[in-house]
């Protein structure tokens, strides 16, 4: 279910003085609330596109499912705003898992916190690839020009999976980490391997987008905004290249330098 990303709806638009009567592309809102083996899970504000992808890749992000064959059935019903989903295992995890804090250590020094199922499904990145400076530059200009939905709306996410060779998809969505999961669920959709991948942002590299990407496993992140602190300690102890700020021929590398190459 690929679905739409705005919808038109008529403006009063201030200009030299006066008001004039248009039309504006408006990024859509829209509540999923995703059911499993018939109970109630968790409700998405997401924007109704690749709704399948972003059900798939929520679940495997929150540790129900590890992979596509775990689900033994879905629908969505879009006019209602419901998922449902039936697992090939059965049960969900106990309840009492879900958004509940975890605290541990590592190496001598206070770790950061997650919420349980983050601890489970959160990949520490050994290797990774390497990409050139001048392809982190080409990447997000690509990013930039093929994210249709935000030029006409303003108001959406983009990110996008890619080689260093160039975009192999782009999701997009009023919340940046929907726009991860829904890539995600691409990913486990298709079969399609990460280890050669990186992620183009157009958003905040913030603590739950950097998880979003250890779970899927990819080992470079490119944004072009900024990252937080708490992101920036997650990816020096998961393993994960941060670059922020890739505007232009300009970008900071955060963590991880070795992975960007230069020349």
């Amino acid at each position: 279910m690929s679905g739409f990303a705005a919808k038109r709806r008529p403006i009063a638009k201030y200009r030299n003085g006066r008001f004039v009567e248009e039309e504006d592309e408006i990024a859509l809102e829209f509540p999923l609330t995703i059911t499993v083996n018939g109970e109630e899970f968790a409700t998405i504000v997401c924007t109704p596109a690749h709704l399948d992808e972003l059900v798939i890749g929520f679940l495997a992000s929150e540790g129900v499912i590890r992979t596509y064959s775990d689900i033994k059935g879905m629908s969505i019903d879009g006019e209602r705003g419901f998922a449902y989903v039936e697992l090939a295992a059965g049960g969900l995890p106990a309840k009492q898992f879900y958004a509940k804090r975890f605290i541990g250590s590592c190496c001598g020094k206070s770790r950061q916190f997650y919420f349980y199922n983050d601890v489970k499904t959160a990949k520490t990145i050994v290797g990774g690839i390497a990409v050139k400076a001048d392809d982190c530059i080409r990447l997000m200009k690509a990013l930039h020009e093929q994210s249709t939905d935000f030029a006409a709306t303003g108001g959406l996410h983009n990110a996008a999976l890619a080689t260093p060779d160039g975009i192999v998809a782009i999701r997009s969505d009023i919340g940046r980490h929907n726009a991860l999961d829904k890539l995600y669920g691409y990913c486990l959709r298709h079969q399609v391997a990460v280890k050669d991948k990186l992620i183009v942002f157009s958003g905040r590299v913030s603590s739950e987008v950097l998880l979003k990407a250890a779970k899927m496993g990819v080992s470079v992140l490119l944004s072009k905004s900024a990252p937080t602190t708490l992101a920036l300690d997650l990816a020096d102890e998961l393993g994960i290249t941060v670059v922020g700020f890739l505007r232009g021929q300009v970008f900071n590398v955060y963590t991880h330098e070795s992975r960007i190459i230069i020349g």
